[in-house]
């Protein structure tokens, strides 16, 4: 009779920790989609708990029949509700967007005047008066005379990455978007190794509403996976295989390739579904 307690005891508990294993992933695609769930995985999950209940119906086995009938209960409320979400994702980012989408965004040129502090010391150590008008369809350090290349590489020290200053608009319309969706801040670093610390201080300074666990490092941003991807550089699309949204900047002027934003309110009137479009830029 002991014997039998203990195996109904760990027989309960074993079906209250295969059944109550769903519970955070269900609270999880209720707050962020089913995109990361395989079609597969749940059909073949929902099968496997189909086949259980009626073996448990065979056997007469009421422990077999509750958890497996429970486990059914959670695992196609997960298939619902990813259903739900992919419906309205047909829409796509392409079209009206009507579901939380996962948006990467760079950091400089996009969120901060990068090319403005660049321009000002520049200046002030070579005598001169150059404007971004100055450059456009080419980079600074491609502009410049050899002889001073290496100095102006040179001036993207920490120091550098500190001072920066938010472009106009920008903090404000990724607050904005943060409340509606994923945001991933995708800044390619590696070109500017100094630049680690200084980069993820001034988001953490700026942008505290950004996870740090959303603050992405890379060299090739098409490890990012994400439906858009806000950039200056169009060499970071070549791979990309969400929407590709071309912050406009002096370097990228001839770039006709991908859609192009010239603004932050152009990238919230892009982002923005159409019906109550108001809504998401009000919050900006």
């Amino acid at each position: 009779m002991g014997s039998l307690s203990w195996l109904t005891i760990i027989g309960t508990a074993a079906a209250l920790c295969t059944t109550l294993s769903f519970v955070p992933q269900l609270l999880k695609v209720r707050r962020q989609g089913g995109r990361d769930l395989s079609w597969a995985m749940l059909t073949a999950k929902i099968v496997g708990l189909a086949l259980w209940f009626g073996y448990g119906l065979l056997i007469g086995s009421t422990p077999i029949l509750v958890a497996n009938g429970a486990t059914i209960g959670l695992v196609g409320s997960l298939i619902v509700m990813k259903y739900a979400a992919e419906r309205r994702t047909t829409e796509s980012a392409f079209g009206p967007v009507h579901r939380r989408l996962r948006i990467a965004i760079d950091m400089d040129e996009v969120i901060v005047d990068a090319l403005g502090e660049h321009l000002r010391r520049y200046n002030e150590a070579f005598g001169t008066e150059l404007t971004s008008a100055d450059l456009r369809g080419r980079s600074l350090t491609r502009h410049v005379p050899p002889e001073h290349a290496a100095a102006t590489l040179d001036m993207l020290d920490e120091s550098f990455f500190d001072t920066l200053t938010p472009i106009d608009g920008a903090i404000d319309a990724i607050r904005a978007l943060h409340v509606h969706h994923e945001i991933f801040i995708a800044t390619a670093a590696m070109e500017v190794p100094v630049s680690f610390a200084a980069k993820y201080r001034w988001l953490r300074t700026h942008m505290p509403f950004i996870e740090p666990s959303h603050i992405v490092f890379c060299g090739d941003k098409a490890v990012i996976d994400a439906d858009v991807l806000i950039d200056d550089s169009p060499r970071h699309f070549a791979r990309f295989k969400g929407r590709a949204l071309l912050y406009s900047a002096p370097h990228n002027a001839h770039d006709t390739r991908y859609e192009r934003v010239n603004s932050w309110r152009d990238v919230l009137e892009a982002l923005t579904p159409r019906p109550g479009q108001e809504d998401l830029q009000n919050a900006a």
